[in-house]
């Protein structure tokens, strides 16, 4: 490092020699530049030396951290009781959400308390589940509930196709499968997934998932179905939860998703069962089917703005004497949902939202029963897994005893 140094600056003087002699005089001597050469060398030196100590602590911490990593997996590695574990493919998560309903209802409820447990057996086995508590207490005499909302295996077949057996949610509508408070606007889920879908909806069966391209995907299941027999041919009614269940009449649903656009997905779900009574009645075979489709995009504005459209249609047909004479073969409904966000920072959000509906479960009829109901509010984000809601409905309903306008207010979170 030193000699291309030296040999430049001796070329240096050496032209600085050959030029005029009041150049010459201006410039230093001999003896000068001699100094300015050990200045520079020692300069050198020095740098030499940090550079060798700061490769030195590379060099340590990276020993430092390799060790630091092997203590790390040594203790994942057993339990608390010493027995051998992986716990770093075991999951844990959950969500929650606080209601009050104003208006004729006034009251405060710890709607859903939920806990997930996921465990990664290998790269292609995993086992998911959810643990819900509604309302809280489940004393004798409260409305309470203690579910297992899933509780299935899935297994990835090759890299677009994978299978899931056992208690899993049904792959319809926008939030049956999503439904995490701070997923959705509004403190309450929408009537016309409640109603007619009906969401929260699960069945125990087997799942067939994946991509048939970059555009579309699909969902193909074979489950337990509904059993609407006591209930009137009310679709919501008829869920059993998977506690023993009919299976004499099972369902077969089929979903094909289509996302070609960055923010825009379109999907449509298309459901078959042959008797949604399960045979219990001799003289009925109530064979129903279920179409449902919906849009769920966005689009950014700006820097920090997101405009976005929920949009879904549903409809049950029932092919039964009896669901034809009440009315209820056919129900349906729709609604349609344009909401704006901003991102007031890296973490906080607020959006505004507003929404109509339309349900009705006695359409087969001449009769009016449809219901209506106008929502509007407003979301806010404090954290993108924390929010806090408020929203005013307006209700028209066909018994209008049954409406309540009101304000709703909500917190929710997920983790």
């Amino acid at each position: 490092m030193i000699l291309p140094v030296l040999t430049t600056t001796v070329s240096t003087v050496a032209l600085i020699l050959s030029g005029s002699n009041a150049v010459a005089q201006s410039l230093p001597s001999r003896a000068e530049m001699w100094q300015i050469i050990q200045k520079q060398q020692q300069q050198i030196k020095k740098l030499e030396a940090v550079v060798g100590l700061t490769t030195r602590k590379i060099v340590e911490n990276e020993k430092k951290i390799e060790a630091t990593g092997d203590a790390l997996e040594q203790v994942s590695g057993v339990s608390g009781h010493g027995s051998p574990v992986n716990s770093a493919a075991t999951s844990i998560g959950g969500y929650s959400e606080l209601h009050y309903n104003g208006g004729r209802k006034d009251q405060v409820d710890l709607h859903r308390f939920v806990v997930f447990l996921s465990h990664e057996f290998n790269q292609k086995i995993r086992f998911f589940s959810e643990l819900e508590v509604e309302h809280n207490t489940v004393e004798a005499g409260a409305v309470g509930a203690v579910e297992v909302e899933q509780a299935f295996v899935e297994m990835d077949l090759n890299d677009n196709n994978k299978l899931s057996v056992g208690l899993q949610l049904i792959p319809v509508g926008i939030i049956n499968e999503t439904h995490e408070p701070p997923t959705f606007y509004g403190v309450e889920r929408n009537n016309v997934e409640k109603n007619i879908i009906p969401t929260t909806w699960w069945e125990a069966g087997v799942k067939m998932s994946g991509n048939l391209n970059q555009s579309f995907s699909y969902d193909l299941m074979i489950h337990s179905g509904l059993d609407t027999t006591g209930s009137g041919y009310k679709i919501r009614k008829g869920r059993r939860n998977v506690s023993e269940a009919p299976w004499k009449n099972s369902a077969v649903s089929a979903r094909l998703s289509w996302h070609g656009i960055p923010g825009v997905k379109i999907a449509a779900t298309f459901q078959y069962q042959s008797d949604i009574t399960q045979s219990s009645r001799a003289d009925e075979n109530a064979a129903a089917t279920l179409f449902e489709i919906h849009t769920d995009s966005r689009r950014a504005v700006g820097k920090r703005g997101t405009i976005a459209l929920r949009a879904l249609f549903a409809q049950w047909n029932i092919r039964g004497t009896m669901a034809r004479l009440t009315g209820r073969n056919i129900q349906r409904g729709w609604y349609i949902e344009p909401s704006y966000r901003i991102a007031i920072d890296d973490e906080q959000a607020i959006g505004f939202f507003t929404r109509y509906s339309l349900w009705d479960t006695e359409a087969g009829d001449i009769v009016a029963s449809a219901n209506r109901r106008t929502s509007f509010g407003v979301n806010y984000w404090p954290h993108e897994n924390v929010v806090l809601k408020l929203d005013y409905q307006i209700d028209n309903f066909a018994k209008s005893a049954t409406g309540d306008n009101r304000i709703n207010l909500g917190l929710g979170l997920q983790f």
